[in-house]
């Protein structure tokens, strides 16, 4: 019998991702728009975080928002509530947002009147740790009642993230979190890792995150001038 050939299609899928998002990357940093990828587990904050973040900032920055979910526009109007442009992108079943959804997305936001695009990813901790986006910043949500175990069962999206926020400190005598532990674990998947931790409910902590975010986005706006 023949030797059958085999295809490895993920590989190049990956690759033909990689080359759309780093398109996307140099096409908005032409355009002076930062794009941050935001990624969670479901239930962890992302939206209200959002909210705050947009609200922290929104005097400074014009922001766009693109809500990836499988379905429903519940949290596009919430963040609509902040005055923040918005759109819902309905993956149809995929588990994360790729490359060429973002300029899908992109298209149909418009960007030339914003400074700042948040994607909210679709809520868990594994596919969209997968496809690059194109964003310039990962920044990954993990709450406290997730556990301080999530870097040992997910550990790709520790990898690829450059910022966690260690969100729900608010609780965190309810449940069994270390957080000298969890930072651990991850700084050995990725030991550039930044950390915030806050509640996105009550604000605690958040100004710690709000400035390093905007210290963040100016220095990238002063090095692409």
């Amino acid at each position: 019998m023949d030797k059958i050939e085999i295809i490895e299609t993920k590989m190049q899928l990956e690759a033909d991702n990689d080359n759309i998002a780093q398109e996307i990357r140099n096409d908005l940093t032409k355009k002076k728009v930062f794009l941050i990828n935001l990624m969670a587990g479901p239930g962890s904050g992302k939206t209200t975080t959002l909210v705050r973040t947009i609200n922290s900032l929104k005097h400074k920055y014009r922001f766009g928002v693109m809500e990836a979910d499988m379905d429903s526009d519940v949290d596009a109007k919430t963040i609509s509530e902040t005055g923040a442009k918005v759109i819902q992108i309905h993956t149809l079943g995929s588990c994360h947002m790729d490359a060429s959804m973002t300029i899908d997305g992109l298209n149909t936001l418009g960007v030339d009147d914003l400074d700042v695009v948040f994607i909210e990813n679709i809520g868990n901790l594994v596919c969209p740790a997968e496809f690059d986006t194109g964003a310039h910043k990962k920044v990954t949500i993990l709450s406290i009642p997730e556990g301080d175990d999530k870097p040992l069962k997910y550990p790709l999206i520790f990898k690829v993230s450059d910022v966690i926020l260690f969100n729900k400190i608010d609780v965190k005598e309810v449940f069994d979190f270390d957080e000298d532990v969890c930072k651990e674990r991850i700084l050995k998947l990725n030991d550039k890792m930044e950390f915030f931790s806050l509640s996105s409910l009550n604000g605690d902590g958040f100004d710690k995150w709000i400035d390093w975010l905007d210290k963040e986005i100016m220095s990238w706006k002063e090095a692409n001038v």
